[in-house]
């Protein structure tokens, strides 16, 4: 069974940077795509980026160009790196891995998604 453990989240304030990892317990890690969501107070889940098993990512258009997600192989984990961060970031964010390896189409749905992690907190101070 597939878990997912995530870590890295915290305050900051406007402009600065996190990153967020996320563990993935098994070996076959390198067959996922590997989802970031996030959930606003309020709001519903939203997608914020994908990384594909190929390595190909994908953003929401309101990270593009402040968030990279990336992936280790060899430590069978997930990275957010979130730069210039904004208030409107704050939320909890998720990890989760694709619910078949090595998909053919993107993922960006919640329910693409088989396995979750526990969530972490980011809080962005203005």
């Amino acid at each position: 069974q597939v878990q997912l453990v995530e870590s890295g989240g915290g305050l900051v304030q406007a402009g600065g940077s996190l990153r967020l990892s996320c563990a993935f317990s098994e070996r076959t890690f390198s067959r996922y795509d590997m989802g970031w969501f996030r959930q606003a107070p309020g709001k519903e889940r939203e997608f914020v980026a994908v990384i594909r098993w190929s390595g190909l990512t994908s953003y929401a258009d309101s990270v593009k160009g402040r968030f990279t997600t990336s992936r280790d192989s060899a430590k069978n984990t997930v990275y957010l790196q979130m730069n210039s961060l904004k208030p409107e970031d704050t939320g909890v964010y998720y990890c989760a891995a694709g619910k078949e390896p090595y998909s053919s189409i993107w993922y960006r749905k919640e329910n693409d998604y088989g396995y979750w992690g526990q969530g972490t907190q980011v809080t962005v101070s203005s």
